[in-house]
């Protein structure tokens, strides 16, 4: 005896049930698809970079990379959700270009890896900042005469060059930027910031007395 409720491949629950979700087709041609496209976005992302005539990366937006990517915006949020996403994948890139491992990084190699990275910064069209106020260029210069003056009293028998080199590195460490990077990103204290810039001023300071000069 039939039962009314059943059909022909099942019961009635099972015929009002919804269809399976169909699995979405994975096969190595799309994964190498999809790989390739993401690289083409990174490597435009990379490129917009190299245009930029300062290291502010406000301008590298989804939308901007999609377009000189040649790829929809959807398309480049499919690999990168969010802006910071893409800039570390860019960053990433960057850092493959310069040839730096910051995993791999050793103190006896650390002056190849600033060698390798100072040539990269090279090759890019990065504009150096105008100083518009006249009161400020003016102790710049007073500054950069003094560091000179103080570095070639105790360096007998250095080249004006070498001596330049030394007294640029002085005003390196005395300089606001580098106590902010010190204060900002390495969280010392005012404290600790200066007796990490004395330290190293020390250090400059016995390598010129000692006529290791920066060519030597």
């Amino acid at each position: 005896m039939s039962d009314p409720d059943r059909g022909e491949s099942g019961t009635a629950e099972e015929m009002d049930a919804p269809p399976p979700k169909r699995r979405p087709y994975e096969s190595p041609t799309r994964r190498q698809q999809a790989a390739q496209t993401r690289d083409r976005i990174v490597a435009a992302g990379a490129e917009m970079v190299h245009g930029f005539a300062s290291w502010d990366w406000r301008d590298l937006t989804v939308r901007a990379v999609a377009r000189r990517a040649g790829v929809s915006e959807t398309t480049v949020y499919r690999h990168f959700a969010t802006d910071r996403r893409l800039h570390e994948a860019v960053m990433r890139r960057l850092e493959e270009e310069a040839d730096i491992e910051l995993e791999d990084l050793q103190l006896d190699t650390f002056d190849d890896l600033i060698r390798r990275m100072f040539t990269y910064l090279a090759s890019f069209p990065i504009s150096p900042p105008t100083q518009d106020d006249p009161t400020f260029a003016a102790a710049d210069e007073r500054r950069r005469a003094a560091l000179i003056a103080a570095v070639t009293e105790s360096a007998d028998g250095w080249s004006d060059e070498d001596r330049e080199t030394a007294a640029a590195m002085l005003d390196v460490l005395w300089s606001v930027p580098s106590f902010e990077r010190l204060t900002t990103v390495w969280h010392f204290d005012a404290d600790r910031a200066t007796n990490a810039a004395t330290w190293l001023v020390r250090l400059v300071r016995a390598a010129v007395r000692e006529g290791l000069g920066p060519s030597r």
